[in-house]
């Protein structure tokens, strides 16, 4: 079976609507969390994804889109909460709420969840160079043995690695990759073959910019996507 992984979206309508059109063909798709945050287009986003996708987790701007201030730190994520607290429906804001920390997929063969899989780790970064410190909990996740492997996002940084012949990956961010380079990034998996296409797609980025000024959303907020970071 052919999937489709996105993640970390973060209402930038731009990138996803670049990715799902280069999606090849898949039978499913799959969205490890963060639909929301940041960029200027929260509803458009949530609601494209709640229709495509099979299964999504929330991510952490997910969890706390109506508790805005405990960004306070950081005002570009501070400040999309709030535009998106603002703009969403209470059927919007209800079906984020409704978002498990995890799902599988695949008949139960993958595992989907946004950052860690501990539970008691949830918003932890995983970066790939890190996936084999996963070993132990991917063990101990996989008592019957029919674990074949693991999304996750929450880095913004796209990556895969094999551990202890189990798949881990991160599929990258949509729509605020992190790793250096621009273009939204996504995958497919194929879970037949337990292999993984990692794929990026140029989009109108500008586009997001005017959009983020049009908004009042800090500037830097859109000029940072131009350097995928």
């Amino acid at each position: 079976m052919k999937v489709g992984l996105v993640s970390d979206v973060h209402a930038n309508l731009p990138a996803l609507e670049a990715v799902l059109e280069d999606m090849p063909p898949v039978e499913t798709v799959v969205c490890a969390g963060d639909v929301i945050g940041y960029n200027p287009w929260p509803a458009a986003c949530l609601d494209r994804v709640r229709d495509l996708a099979d299964a999504t987790v929330r991510g952490n701007h997910d969890r706390t889109v109506e508790t805005p201030g405990r960004y306070r730190g950081n005002r570009m994520a501070e400040a999309g909460l709030e535009h998106a607290n603002a703009e969403l429906s209470t059927d919007e804001l209800a079906w984020l709420r409704s978002l498990p920390r995890a799902a599988s997929f695949a008949g139960g063969r993958y595992l989907l969840v946004h950052s860690h899989p501990a539970p008691e780790r949830e918003d932890a970064y995983v970066y790939p160079e890190e996936f084999e410190t996963l070993e132990k909990y991917l063990d101990d996740l996989d008592e019957d043995g029919d674990l074949d492997g693991l999304v996750l996002g929450h880095t913004h940084v796209q990556g895969s690695r094999s551990v202890d012949g189990r798949l881990v990956v991160n599929p990258g961010s949509v729509g605020q990759p992190r790793d250096g380079d621009p273009d939204a990034a996504y995958a497919v998996l194929d879970t037949d073959a337990d292999t993984v296409d990692l794929r990026r797609v140029a989009y109108d980025v500008d586009r997001v910019v005017e959009a983020v000024s049009a908004a009042g959303l800090p500037e830097r907020t859109g000029t940072r996507l131009h350097h995928g970071k």
